[in-house]
């Protein structure tokens, strides 16, 4: 095992392609593919002279053309206009999350990207294109002031901005359908959605929705083609979220489709582009073509006849579970890649019309899936009889027993750890650790009951979860009590600290990756587009700190108030420009640690924000997390480590 250790550069440099989308007209594809270690936007014609693909990097491919130049920040999230004449794509300053739109001309690649909101300080909410206006962009801004949400038609051409609706306050959100309605997505004081349009210069409620049914507003959010409705996922009268027609007219919701056990797999996707949306919606016509639920593993529901005949050939060409899908405009064309444990994000061409398939790339060509450590999905039954959802990963080529274990907590906490490839989970596993994701209640995605059982529960009954589940590892043999840490990032490194402060005597170390420490801090710095959205979560489920009892109650839950009870080494990691959790979360834990002699290791990234975006920064921030757990655990390290 010594001898076979994969570096933390294989892990954690940049793909050599990921996240294909094949153009509407059906020509060519574009991806993500490095430039001087940066992600990059470069497109390559789908059927070229060199036939296959190399997996070769896109730099050294005579196919590809680059179409951005950002050597500071890796670009994460692009999109082509309907009409196959621009890429777009979102970037921000080292992690301050003002992401501008901006626009690049495959025609043109010599051509410097433009900005289509270029003002300094101003927050890109959302973005939405409709067929009936295929030159413009309906983009969500915070132009006014930072706390109004107003909606801008912009020219794709000229980069003109013409305003469309702009907030009275309430607007947490717009939509605009394909027939010209403009929608608002309100809030009540007390957390109630209220949807509405102008009618005749005066707001006319379409419907009022449960803020504790909708934690994070209508997710997904998608309007029929016909402009008369929206599908939306609702659990209203039941346990599960399913997907339903919400009528303008009249505010009824009527059943679309449904799973019996599993949910609609939201709200996720709209947190993390990371992974696919569960609606499949036809890149040009607005058509919807099928919804995915989640389990242990995905099941998808065709809602379109043309695409209940795409759907299995799809499914045929891996072992995995179809992610993210593209289609050109007769949904003839396709390429999609898949979630796997082992063999991440392979991506695929197929031809309906034809039958022919081709594997275009997989991201990771260096990496033999034999050599990784599958996923296994488990359940735990917690001490107050929940089921809670949980993945084992264990060494490869090791008797799996009596292993240091590392307890990696996901963040949110309203998200969920899945079935699916993580490069930190190889990593673990690679250096020989047993690895115990657990979805704790608070989590999404397991019926709404399951994620309500979190309410007033921060290190609660949310971290007796965790215990549960470790003590189960140990049960089971997997795990050996006095070799554990504790890790995750933003909630999950909130937990780790909640582990080493609240139940000192079970963790033998904790890292803390943009975790936050004081609950009411955490509230009172929401930044101000965000203050009215966040009452159904942080309002709801943590507290308000403006009211003198609870916020004594959240700083009596907030590891800044347990300092003096850690015990364990500690490894903090934090972006310095995060907005999401300010630095000063670790800085004080780190301050407090060191004044009194305990062992605490900072790494502070200065350009960085909530995640690590950029290759060298987690390459760096990987390196620092293996040698703290081979110092604390005695797991492996590479010998030039």
């Amino acid at each position: 095992m010594m001898t076979d250790l994969t570096t933390v550069e294989e892990f954690f440099a940049p793909p050599a392609r990921i996240d294909a989308r094949i153009s509407p007209d059906g020509m060519t594809v574009a991806y993500l593919a490095p430039w001087r270690d940066r992600l990059n936007v470069f497109v390559r014609g789908l059927h070229t002279s060199s036939g296959e693909w190399p997996d070769a990097d896109a730099a050294d491919d005579p196919e590809a053309r680059r179409l951005t130049s950002d050597d500071r920040r890796s670009i994460d999230t692009f999109f082509w206009t309907t009409d196959s004449r621009y890429l777009l794509y979102l970037q921000d300053s080292d992690g301050d999350e003002n992401h501008h739109l901006m626009r690049v001309d495959p025609a043109r690649p010599d051509d410097a990207a433009v900005d289509l909101t270029p003002l300094p300080g101003v927050r890109v909410v959302g973005t939405q294109f409709c067929p009936d206006r295929p030159a413009s962009a309906f983009v969500q801004l915070n132009t006014r002031r930072p706390d109004l949400i107003d909606l801008h038609e912009v020219d794709l051409e000229t980069g003109r901005s013409i305003p469309v609706a702009e907030s009275d306050g309430d607007a947490i959100g717009w939509l605009r359908t394909p027939t010209g309605r403009v929608l608002q997505l309100g809030m009540t004081e007390n957390g109630v959605h209220v949807l509405s349009e102008e009618t005749d210069g005066a707001p006319r409620t379409i419907s009022r929705l449960c803020g504790l049914d909708h934690p994070f507003g209508l997710v997904p959010c998608v309007p029929t083609p016909d402009g008369s409705g929206l599908w939306i996922g609702s659990p209203r009268g039941s346990d599960r979220t399913r997907l339903v027609r919400l009528d303008l007219d009249t505010g009824e919701q009527t059943g679309v489709d449904s799973h019996p056990v599993f949910d609609l797999d939201t709200p996720r996707p709209e947190a993390d582009p990371r992974f696919p949306s569960s609606l499949i919606v036809h890149p040009v016509t607005g058509e919807l073509l099928g919804a995915r639920y989640l389990g242990e593993r995905q099941v998808i529901h065709a809602l379109d006849a043309h695409f209940a005949a795409v759907l299995p050939r799809l499914t045929e060409l891996s072992d995995g579970d179809l992610a993210h899908v593209s289609c050109d405009g007769q949904a003839q064309r396709w390429v999609v890649d898949f979630t796997h444990d082992r063999d991440h994000r392979a991506t695929w061409f197929y031809d309906h019309t034809t039958g022919a398939a081709q594997r275009l790339f997989r991201p990771h060509p260096h990496l033999d899936p034999a050599r990784l450590a599958p996923v296994t999905p488990v359940t735990v039954r917690s001490r107050d009889g929940l089921d809670l959802p949980c993945h084992l990963t264990l060494p490869v080529g090791t008797d799996p027993r009596n292993l240091p274990t590392v307890v990696l907590l996901h963040g949110g906490p309203w998200y969920r750890d899945t079935w699916g490839y993580d490069p930190e989970v190889q990593l673990l596993a690679n250096r020989g650790y047993a690895v115990l994701q657990v979805n704790f209640r608070g989590s999404t995605g397991y019926g709404k009951a399951f994620t309500q059982a979190a309410i007033g529960e921060f290190a609660g009954r949310m971290h007796d979860d965790v215990i549960d589940a470790l003590d189960w590892a140990i049960a089971q043999g997997h795990t050996d009590r006095d070799r554990v840490a504790i890790y995750g990032s933003s909630y999950g490194g909130y937990a780790a600290l909640v582990g080493a402060a609240f139940t000192p005597d079970r963790f033998a170390a904790a890292i803390s990756y943009t975790g936050m420490s004081d609950l009411t801090d955490l509230t009172r710095s929401v930044v101000p587009v965000a203050r009215k959205a966040v009452y159904n979560s942080y309002g709801r489920y943590i507290g308000d700190p403006d009211d003198p009892a609870q916020e004594a109650d959240m700083l009596a839950r907030s590891p800044i108030s347990r300092i003096d009870d850690i015990t364990a080494p500690v490894l903090l990691i934090h972006g310095a420009n995060d907005v999401r959790v300010h630095r000063s979360n670790a800085d004080r834990v780190a301050a407090a640690l060191r004044a009194r002699g305990a062992e605490v290791e900072y790494l502070l990234n200065d350009r960085e924000g909530h995640w690590f975006v950029n290759p060298d920064s987690n390459i760096e921030l990987y390196r620092t997390l293996e040698q703290f757990l081979a110092r604390h655990l005695g797991g492996y390290v590479p010998n030039d480590g």
